[in-house]
């Protein structure tokens, strides 16, 4: 049995490929999510510890985001905030 086609870039559709998110930001609400690393990576100026490196993320704040966002962009501090006073997201960031 032939393994299955991979097919080319050329054959994709918008459908089939979902740009991939902005890692500096939130995939839940839009907003800036400070991350250390990406900020690092974007300007070259070593950065200390993230924040979120001693945040707790709830399972369901971790369940919450969209499944091409997991592992792609952080969670804010606003909606990690948000969800341990609440347990709700946070609202959409303005110009986010």
């Amino acid at each position: 049995m032939e393994p299955p086609a991979i097919p080319s870039p050329e054959s994709l559709t918008m459908t089939d490929a979902a740009p991939l998110p902005d890692p500096a930001r939130c995939p839940l609400c839009g907003g800036d999510n400070r991350c250390a690393m990406e900020i690092e990576r974007a300007t070259g100026v070593p950065q200390g510890p993230c924040w979120c490196m001693d945040q707790h993320f709830s399972a369901d704040l971790l369940a919450r985001l969209p499944a091409q966002t997991r592992g792609q962009a952080c969670i804010c501090a606003r909606c990690v905030a948000a969800s341990a006073v609440s347990g709700s997201a946070c609202a959409p960031a303005a110009g986010g």
